[in-house]
């Protein structure tokens, strides 16, 4: 899992860059985390809007999964995951909430650091930073808000863009790189 992270944050270029449906890519991370959620007496609660982005789904699934992890795990003593998801005028936003033991400022500046966890021994230090490179490649922006005894919110903030005209761009490049590949 570790050479996975590092794997991911050092990689250059996406492999298969592919239309991305986030809410069922959502619901689905929801479905892989309720066995933990259930076990730590975590409730998680979503309202998701349709929507898509272009991107490597693997990559993208192991920064959001990082994050929403992170949230279930700050809980210790139950609590409360709440994935929202809206839409801006140029943006998509989704919003990763927990009611856990939240963080101060310091710990906040250093959030995405290599290897700055909030979790001891227990972390790597490597999740949120992979995550963090990940929205970064998608031209997003990632903005928390954190409050001690409190809770946490990640804000994933994506581009909405022209999908059909980034797919074609997508395709065509690909299609230049296979002509190069058979010259």
């Amino acid at each position: 899992m570790i050479i996975r992270d590092f794997l991911t944050f050092a990689k250059p270029a996406p492999e298969k860059v592919e239309k991305i449906n986030v809410e069922q890519l959502l619901t689905e991370l929801i479905e892989i985390l309720n066995p933990l959620s259930h076990m730590n007496s975590i409730e998680v609660k979503k309202d998701l809007l349709p929507f898509s982005i272009i991107g490597e789904k693997r990559v993208v699934q192991q920064a959001l999964l990082n994050m929403m992890k992170n949230a279930v795990e700050a809980m210790p003593n139950g609590g409360e995951l709440i994935i929202t998801m809206k839409k801006h005028k140029n943006q998509h936003e989704i919003v990763i909430q927990d009611t856990g033991l939240g963080m101060d400022e310091v710990q906040m500046k250093r959030l995405g650091k290599p290897y700055f966890t909030t979790k001891g021994q227990k972390g790597t230090g490597l999740g949120l930073m992979v995550a963090y490179r990940v929205i970064q490649q998608l031209n997003g922006q990632i903005k928390v808000n954190s409050e001690k005894g409190k809770g946490t919110a990640f804000h994933v903030y994506l581009p909405c863009s022209a999908e059909k005209d980034e797919l074609v761009h997508v395709d065509q490049r690909v299609s230049r790189r296979e002509i190069q590949m058979h010259s």
